[in-house]
């Protein structure tokens, strides 16, 4: 068969198997699965109204003909990017594969499906409540994410290092206890057992 024939098989099939797997293996997170969540994040990382970790790897790809410098990141390879949010349990709760090596992760997430649906706060995370054990303003739900993220109401970076108090760099440092998931999910992805 050609070339042509068989990318179109290869889509297809690509196609097909989402179709029919995507509801099993990644669906669209409930809010009480988002809640469940936000136990996990309290108990393992001692940071409050944390649905998840979100963050961008490089995956290396062999360059698609005819696709000029789009594919070419900044380590000078070829690759596309997955985005990411996971659980405590080391699994993705949402991914986007498909933008272009050039781009940085702030824009990767801000141009995909799923960052849409989050940047207009129509991802399904409940609605605010009180940090627990407290009667205080009700707090949004959040997703921890590293420095080159666009913050927003859903959406939580760390503070500079430039003159941090001590509330600021206890902060940051259960900050960082969330988002290392997301690093290390992306290490289990990376160096697991291939068949």
């Amino acid at each position: 068969m050609g070339i042509l024939t068989n990318s179109i098989i290869v889509l297809d099939t690509c196609c097909a198997l989402w179709e029919v797997l995507h509801k099993d293996y990644i669906p669209h997170p409930t809010t009480e699965q988002w809640l469940q969540s936000t136990d996990k994040f309290l108990e393992t990382c001692q940071f409050t109204n944390c649905v998840g970790a979100v963050d961008g790897k490089h995956i290396r790809i062999v360059k698609p003909s005819r696709s000029g410098s789009e594919f070419v990141n900044y380590k000078k390879y070829f690759s596309i990017i997955l985005i990411a949010i996971v659980d405590t349990a080391y699994r993705f709760v949402a991914v986007d594969i498909r933008a272009y090596g050039q781009t940085n992760d702030s824009t990767a997430i801000k141009n995909s499906a799923m960052g849409r649906l989050f940047y207009s706060k129509d991802f399904g995370l409940p609605p605010p409540r009180p940090l627990p054990g407290t009667d205080g303003t009700p707090l949004p739900f959040v997703v921890g994410a590293d420095e080159v993220f666009q913050i927003c109401e859903n959406l939580i970076k760390p503070y500079s290092s430039r003159d941090l108090n001590t509330a600021k760099r206890m902060f940051n440092y259960r900050l960082t206890r969330a988002r290392r998931l997301v690093e290390c999910t992306f290490g289990i992805l990376v160096f697991s057992p291939k068949p």
